[in-house]
């Protein structure tokens, strides 16, 4: 494949990833990102924003079956690259804070019995487990924003209607000599901050 001086991949690289796609068209199942370790070929411009709005050289990407086909190539390499990858060919895309957004909550029984799942903005559905842990961050604000795990090292941001939802459901517990907030779900405490952050 070849690039311009600058490494970027040359025209129609969408094309090209839904051509390549259409091979696996017939398997059960997502596609298996992780085994496919392709060279990598640059950046294209593709953005996917903040508000989960996927963007292609600066215009939003209005097919929704398209943004949910390539959702199903995307991961985050170890270098910390987020890649659109198929068998023959490694891209590099940027995200602006996750590549999903948490979108619904569903909620089912109580205390460490209790059942949590969330819906993204693309229909993956993620329940709350060891697999799929949650992670909080500081906003610019000195609020929190809390993620979930989806897949291949992806996380998406649970939005602020769902993230009261959750912190609803959360509660305070000791845990190795420390006082932590966190939520009872899938047979565990998943801890999200400390207590004393939050005073």
């Amino acid at each position: 494949m070849t690039h311009d001086p600058n490494g970027a991949p040359p025209g129609g690289v969408l094309e090209r990833l839904t051509a390549a796609l259409g091979a696996e068209a017939g398997r059960r199942g997502p596609p298996p990102v992780e085994r496919w370790n392709p060279d990598y070929c640059g950046e294209i411009p593709l953005r996917i924003a903040a508000d989960g709005t996927w963007h292609y050289n600066g215009s939003p990407i209005t097919r929704p079956a398209l943004v949910k086909l390539f959702s199903t190539i995307l991961r985050r390499d170890p270098d910390g690259r987020t890649v659109l990858v198929t068998p023959v060919e490694r891209v590099g895309i940027e995200v602006e804070d996750a590549a999903f957004l948490a979108v619904e909550m569903a909620v089912e029984g109580e205390g460490e019995d209790r059942v949590i799942a969330f819906r993204t903005n693309l229909d993956d559905v993620v329940p709350l487990d060891d697999a799929h842990p949650l992670r909080v961050e500081r906003d610019r604000d000195g609020g929190f924003k809390p993620y979930i795990a989806v897949r291949h090292g992806l996380w998406a941001r649970i939005t602020r209607a769902l993230a009261y939802d959750l912190v609803a459901l959360c509660e305070e517990r000791e845990e190795a000599g420390e006082r932590w907030f966190g939520l009872a779900a899938g047979g565990r405490f998943h801890r999200l901050a400390r207590s004393t952050e939050l005073s």
